[in-house]
């Protein structure tokens, strides 16, 4: 029988191809699911990537350590809404992140992760934002056997981190001087 990948976020995901050429049946989902539809429709994995919403309490669970996140931030720092934006703001590392999900939001066990350089004086919002998709659409295809074997590292976050909330980012808004064209320097810059 064929294993059901329950795929919260980016409907339009490459990742989402990439499974199914494997014969995954994938489901993708962008809006709030419930607990009764984890159940009605047996799932085997749930993997969250751009996921909007807090999964629920009850739905981690079910999943039993068959749930993870991708996310374009090196936790713990910049946890929450727009990892990319904050990393360059507070001037943190900056990286990507696969994570097991718990009841916290980006707090979960870390599976892999992989700090990312940037040309501080080319990149932009954008172009640091696509790079960071790419990169962690990368590590997943690589680790991918090793999570769902269990057979992946699995490491406690360590240090607080930081988080953000998208209302947060109406305090800087400010900087934000070209839309998704704002150099990535003019950010670090303005914030000193």
């Amino acid at each position: 029988m064929k294993e059901k990948i329950l795929f919260l976020g980016y409907v339009n995901s490459p990742l989402i191809a990439w499974l199914e050429s494997y014969k995954y049946i994938v489901v993708s989902v962008s809006d709030k699911i419930s607990f009764d539809y984890i159940q009605e429709n047996r799932f085997d994995y749930l993997i969250s990537y751009g996921y909007r919403y807090i999964i629920s309490k009850d739905i981690i669970e079910y999943f039993d350590n068959k749930g993870i996140n991708l996310h374009i931030s090196f936790l713990p720092w910049n946890k929450g809404a727009d990892p990319n934006l904050w990393s360059f703001v507070d001037n943190t590392k900056k990286g990507v992140t696969i994570h097991y999900l718990d009841v916290s939001v980006d707090s979960g066990d870390i599976i892999v992760q992989k700090e990312v350089e940037f040309d501080m004086q080319k990149d932009t919002l954008s172009t640091s934002y696509n790079k960071l998709q790419q990169e962690v659409q990368s590590l997943f295809k690589e680790n991918w056997e090793l999570i769902r074997t269990h057979q992946c590292n699995r490491n406690k976050q360590v240090g607080e981190g930081s988080y953000h909330k998208s209302k947060d980012k109406k305090n800087i808004n400010h900087l934000i001087t070209n839309s998704w064209d704002t150099l990535v320097s003019h950010l670090v810059d303005k914030n000193k």
